[in-house]
C-alpha cells in the first residue's frame, strides 16, 4: 500500500468507526444494549486497524522515510483521532444510560 492509500484507508476506517460509535449510542439510548455494544466493539475494531497504518507511517519515518506532511495526511490523523474520543464518550455515555430506569 502506498502512501496516499495508506492516508485514504485512515480516512475511510477512520470515519466508518466515528459513524459506528454514534449509532451505538443512539441505539443505547433507545436502550438496545446489545446491539450498541456489538457497534461500539466494531467501531473499536476500525480504529485498531486504522491504528496499525498509522503505526506503520510512524515507523517508517522513525526508519528514514520521510513523507510530505500534507493537509491530507493532517485530515486523517484529525479523523482518527476525532474517532478514538468520540469512541470512548460513546462507551462512558452508555455506561450511564445502562445505569439508568427502564420506562418502556
Amino acid at each position: 500500500m502506498d502512501y496516499l492509500e495508506k492516508i485514504m484507508t485512515l480516512i475511510a476506517m477512520s470515519g466508518s468507526a466515528r459513524s459506528k460509535a454514534m449509532e451505538a449510542l443512539m441505539l443505547a439510548k433507545q436502550n438496545e444494549m446489545v446491539s450498541a455494544g456489538e457497534l461500539l466493539d466494531a467501531a473499536a475494531t476500525e480504529i485498531r486497524s486504522a491504528h496499525k497504518i498509522q503505526t506503520q507511517l510512524i515507523q517508517e519515518e522513525a526508519g528514514g522515510t520521510r513523507q510530505d506532511i500534507t493537509l491530507l495526511m493532517i485530515h486523517a490523523q484529525d479523523h482518527l483521532m476525532n474517532a478514538m474520543t468520540v469512541k470512548d464518550m460513546a462507551k462512558e455515555f452508555i455506561s450511564l444510560y445502562e445505569r439508568l430506569p427502564q420506562t418502556n
